[in-house]
Formats: C-alpha cells, structure tokens, sequence
C-alpha cells in the first residue's frame, strides 16, 4: 500500500470529513473509495469508447432488422 500527501481546501476537507463521518468510515477510506468510483467511471467510458469504434453500422441495421415490430407488453409501456 502506498501513502500519498494530499493537499484539500479546508471547505472540502471538512465536507469530507462530515461524509465519512455520517458513513461511519475513515477518511483515508472515503477518499479511497471515491478515487476508485472515478476510476471506474472513466476506464467504462474508455472500454465504451474503444468498443464503439469496432461497430458496423451495417451490421446494427441487419441486427436491429431482424427484431419483431410489436406493440410493447403492457407491463413494459411505463
């Protein structure tokens, strides 16, 4: 594990601290977890991005073509 220093503006730092606080976990914890929920974030939006740019636009209408034209369920109209 590694330590890092970390440098906030004390308005976010106490806000951090309220969260954690209210979540019943440190901050070292809270931060951990919001640096992994970004990380997340942005590596999905990168696999998205590299897995668009292998799509065939013919081959999503022949795909899309091939579903029935059907009035939805009436569970699935909301």
């Amino acid at each position: 594990m590694s330590t890092l220093s970390l440098r906030l503006p004390d308005s976010l730092h106490n806000e951090v601290k309220s969260l954690a606080k209210n979540e019943g976990i440190s901050i070292n914890q809270f931060i951990s977890s919001a640096v992994a929920e970004k990380m997340s974030a942005l590596l999905t939006e990168q696999y998205l991005m590299k897995r668009a740019k292998q799509g065939n636009e013919q081959t999503f209408l022949r795909a899309m073509s091939k579903v029935p034209d059907v009035e939805p369920d009436i569970e699935d109209r909301q």
